[in-house]
């Protein structure tokens, strides 16, 4: 793991995968540099890449121009910079849809909007594109069963539509997305914002009960279908917890052991992963710090990062169609 090669990328996309089912499926980290783009297996036993494979984009494109913000079930919801775009592309199949219409849906703009992807009760696949536009919120819902966008409400704090807030893209679990919304500065105002995919109805809910002496951001991670967050505090020292979430509150699942704490920029991407009890922690230029953590596996495998809309995804290989 610490010989893989840098890239000036980062992971974006959260997937899990059960150890049972290792074998039967193929879970892949898809990589976008300025030029190429190319798909590693992950190897669960040795937390390592496979031999890499080139992937044509099937849509037009620029050089440096795809940004990857959320994926599930095999479809990445992805952008293009150039034009705004939003498609739905699986890299398996290499089919895509484009979802931007001439009335203006399915534009994106980044560090303004957020994506997320769910599927509701009656097994259709959905957009949920939240969009800040001068003060101004809206929220729309594409539907690949009827191929179209429409508008639902939503009111919120009239701060939260301010750029000082980031808004993460969405973490599906148990019919729920949720967004971590923080404010940009030492002891800014930190919440999640919950929809709930079936009633399309938001509720907010508080982040953990963290320190707030310093920066304070959390990540999403859906682990069979149980909600967690890596909460990180500090400033250039950083400390890492992790909680779940049962109901509308945060327990505290483990700590960083009694070690030094790990020296980061305070705009440093990390990537967790977790898996046969082992955390590793790395940052975005390559270094990689073991955790040896005193707990129950997870039986699982996922990468989070602080920041969306880098160029990495992490899928698994599905035949699902962006489109009916």
């Amino acid at each position: 793991m610490a010989d893989l090669p840098v890239h000036t990328i980062v992971f974006e996309i959260l997937t899990r995968v059960p150890v049972k089912d290792v074998g039967r499926s193929k879970s892949r980290v898809l990589l976008i540099d300025d030029l190429t783009c190319s798909v590693h297996p992950i190897i669960f036993q040795s937390n390592d890449y496979g031999p890499s494979s080139i992937v044509t984009f099937p849509f037009h494109h620029h050089n440096n121009d795809v940004l990857i913000l959320s994926h599930l079930n095999g479809l990445l919801c992805v952008c293009l910079n150039h034009t705004y775009e939003l498609l739905l592309w699986n890299p398996t199949t290499t089919a895509f849809k484009h979802l931007s219409t001439p009335d203006s849906h399915g534009f994106y703009i980044n560090n303004l909007d957020a994506i997320g992807l769910y599927v509701d009760a009656d097994d259709d696949y959905k957009v949920l594109h939240i969009k800040r536009r001068s003060g101004v919120l809206g929220v729309y819902v594409y539907s690949r069963e009827v191929d179209s966008w429409r508008d639902i409400p939503f009111i919120t704090r009239q701060e939260y539509l301010s750029p000082h807030f980031n808004w993460s893209a969405g973490t599906f679990c148990g019919g729920t997305l949720y967004f971590t919304v923080y404010e940009c500065w030492v002891g800014g105002t930190n919440v999640v914002i919950c929809f709930d995919v079936n009633s399309e109805q938001f509720k907010e809910i508080s982040f953990p009960p963290v320190p707030s002496t310093g920066m304070v951001q959390g990540v999403l991670v859906n682990v069979k279908n149980e909600l967690h967050m890596f909460a990180s505090t500090g400033m250039f020292e950083m400390t890492i917890d992790l909680w779940t979430l049962q109901g509308d509150y945060w327990i505290k699942v483990l700590s960083c052991p009694p070690i030094p704490p790990i020296s980061l920029s305070l705009w440093c991407d990390i990537t967790h992963y977790v898996t046969n009890g082992n955390w590793f922690v790395m940052t975005k230029l390559g270094k990689l710090f073991t955790i040896e953590m005193d707990m129950k596996p997870f039986e699982c495998f996922y990468p989070v990062t602080w920041f969306r809309g880098f160029k990495g995804a992490v899928f698994v290989e599905t035949i699902v169609s962006p489109s009916i």
